[in-house]
């Protein structure tokens, strides 16, 4: 047995540790997966903060983070059946055990014995990764799409998509407002337009704004210097929006897009909150029950909506590579977590050589 190379907590807010770990090997009913890329995200960035403690999901150190990934199967474990040594493929953030009630009905995403992969157990900064379930879990990579692609897909993309089709229902002719235009709500921007909504891109940052622009947003507000963001958005908009998606997650980005909508309307919650929140905003419940307001939460994208996800992305109607801003090695991974402390990073950014 050889040791391969992980990026890892070792403590919360600490510079990552590069070091070498044993090889993984597959577990039964699992496999181990050879990294190609495998994409930073926010919620990377709450992990190695020590967040979500109120969830139940302050992480166990060290660990190794990391649930975007792509990568080829090396090994796999006894009883494997569907998946082989060979296959190229991505997997859910939101590993699921594919036999309780949720995931036999569809919904793996609210699994009841889920694991988030470099959360509950080691993920995607590394050289090697052991997956679970892999028959359920492992989800081949089409031909056409690069590993840079498929990670893309892993969480933000993925989560986006359960939110604006799933959740969100968004329909041709709509207006979607996006509260928050990092990786999920950029996401959710070309997501929404390529589904023939106009979409209204809503942050503070300017730059951000003008990715926001480039995947499809038909107009832009700039909350840094707007006084009253839903009344900009209600102008635009001719009313409100019929759906409103708050991608990130604190108070003031949670109550702006409830306030954002036309009576009827339909906010999205995808955003987890932070330290400060620990999972407790007010909500203007008047509003919400003259206006006859939908509120509804979004978590991951299950299983099952894979298929049409990825149909989407052969045939060119979606496109998440087009969001990946800038490919990093392992050992830049720990700086790229460091800039997200002031909302530095634009798009997504994917770790592609380790």
């Amino acid at each position: 047995m050889i040791d391969v190379r992980a990026a890892q907590i070792v403590g919360y807010g600490e510079p990552l540790q590069v070091r070498e770990v044993p090889d993984p090997a597959p577990e039964p009913g699992g496999v181990v997966v050879a990294v190609l890329a495998t994409g930073i995200c926010r919620s990377d960035w709450h992990g190695w903060r020590g967040d979500w403690e109120w969830l139940g999901g302050r992480i166990a150190l060290p660990r190794t983070p990391g649930h975007e990934i792509a990568g080829e199967v090396v090994a796999a474990g006894p009883g494997v059946r569907g998946v082989r040594v060979g296959d190229r493929v991505t997997v859910p953030f939101h590993l699921a055990c594919g036999t309780c009630a949720h995931c036999r009905a569809g919904q793996a995403n609210l699994c009841d014995e889920m694991e988030v992969l470099g959360f509950w157990r080691d993920g995607g900064y590394a050289e090697y990764v052991r997956i679970p379930h892999a028959d359920f879990n492992c989800v081949r990579i089409p031909d056409g799409v690069t590993p840079l692609t498929a990670s893309a897909i892993g969480c933000r993309f993925m989560t986006a998509f359960h939110a604006v089709d799933g959740q969100g229902r968004v329909r041709p002719g709509e207006w979607v407002a996006v509260h928050g235009v990092g990786g999920v709500g950029l996401s959710c921007v070309q997501i929404a337009s390529a589904a023939g909504a106009s979409v209204v891109a809503v942050d503070i940052d300017p730059a951000k704004l003008a990715l926001a622009e480039q995947q499809g947003a038909a107009h832009t507000v700039d909350a840094g210097a707007e006084q009253d963001v839903p009344a900009a958005v209600r102008e635009v908009t001719g009313g409100g929006a019929h759906v409103s998606i708050d991608a990130l997650g604190i108070r003031t980005t949670v109550v702006n897009s409830v306030r954002s909508l036309r009576k009827r309307g339909r906010h999205v919650q995808v955003g987890l909150t932070g330290a400060e929140d620990a999972g407790e905003i007010a909500l203007p419940i008047d509003l919400i029950t003259l206006g006859e307001l939908t509120v509804v939460g979004s978590h991951g994208n299950p299983h099952a909506a894979y298929p049409r996800l990825l149909s989407l992305i052969e045939s060119g109607r979606l496109a998440p590579q087009t969001l990946v801003q800038r490919t990093v090695s392992l050992d830049q991974a720990g700086d790229v977590l460091a800039a997200m402390d002031a909302f530095a990073t634009s798009g997504l950014t994917v770790i592609d050589r380790f």
